[in-house]
């Protein structure tokens, strides 16, 4: 199996109170005390659609959306060792991102967080029904901050007003280990992130060390003034076969012009950031 190893060192920088990550200069935190261990992300190869495993240094399991196949995640959960979720998300309820769900809610799931729109297809009665059975506890986004023991996660609750379409009540998620942070928002379209912008929302500033692409590399995904709030060193686009386009050369373009680092799941596999407190990571890819 091939193995693409990226490891990005901090050094301290030239001017008083500041530190740089990977080339990127952020605030120092005031905080005296530093979380041990790493954090792991893994942007699971799950074919067209959304999953990302999260485990924190403490064991504590995130998983947000889990692709369209029920075997996949099966095959993922058994290949690492997923045997209890702590939180479960599903950014929305399309098929390409809740029926991998189905076969994870037998991990137990102690909190599922939607976006409150009940889906319409019989996966997500599945999903509802199966989740019942083990007890799990539902929740709406409402801008929540959950601790997986040293990791923090802050729920981006969907702006008021986006009517019922499914993609643009995508649910967001930023993850924070020390100085290491992630961002990921589903399939968001750009009249959420433009919402969220006009917001002023702190929990979509950067800079990140890692991002997921919105809407698998889609041309109504991500642009300008959101990546220029967002300032990700690295995208990931979660993608398989499809008959979409994606990613589309409108975004690959756009990561470019921006100095992104980009990673595809369809081209590298599963791909896995392990990030430390004091923002330095690694990058590693399936093939």
């Amino acid at each position: 199996m091939g193995l693409l190893v990226l490891l990005l060192t901090a050094s301290l920088a030239a001017c008083a109170g500041s530190k740089v990550f990977g080339g990127r200069e952020q605030p120092a935190e005031t905080s005296t005390t530093t979380p041990a261990g790493e954090v792991t992300i893994r942007f699971l190869d799950i074919g067209q659609g959304d999953a990302v495993l999260v485990r924190s240094p403490e064991g504590k399991t995130m998983l947000v959306d889990g692709g369209r196949s029920a075997e996949r995640m099966r095959e993922h959960m058994k290949t690492y060792g997923i045997e209890k979720i702590d939180l479960m998300v599903a950014s929305h309820a399309d098929a390409d991102h809740i029926a991998g769900l189905v076969a994870a809610a037998e991990a137990r799931p102690r909190l599922f967080i939607n976006n409150g729109l009940s889906g319409t297809t019989r996966t997500w009665e599945r999903l509802v029904d199966a989740l019942r059975e083990q007890g799990t506890t539902f929740q709406k986004a409402n801008k929540q901050v959950i601790n997986l023991g040293s990791v923090k996660v802050r729920v981006i609750a969907p702006p008021a007003g986006m009517g019922s379409d499914q993609n643009e009540n995508s649910v967001g998620l930023r993850l924070e280990f020390g100085d290491f942070r992630a961002l990921m928002t589903g399939d968001s379209e750009k009249p959420e992130t433009q919402a969220w912008l006009e917001q002023d929302r702190p929990e979509i500033r950067g800079p990140f060390q890692v991002y997921k692409s919105i809407h698998h590399g889609a041309a109504n995904g991500d642009h300008q003034a959101w990546l220029a709030s967002v300032r990700p060193e690295n995208v990931v686009i979660s993608v398989g076969e499809n008959n979409y386009g994606h990613p589309t050369r409108t975004a690959l373009k756009l990561y470019d012009q921006n100095g992104i680092r980009t990673y595809r799941t369809d081209e590298q596999g599963t791909v896995t950031f392990t990030g430390k407190a004091d923002g330095t990571y690694t990058v590693t890819t399936d093939r």
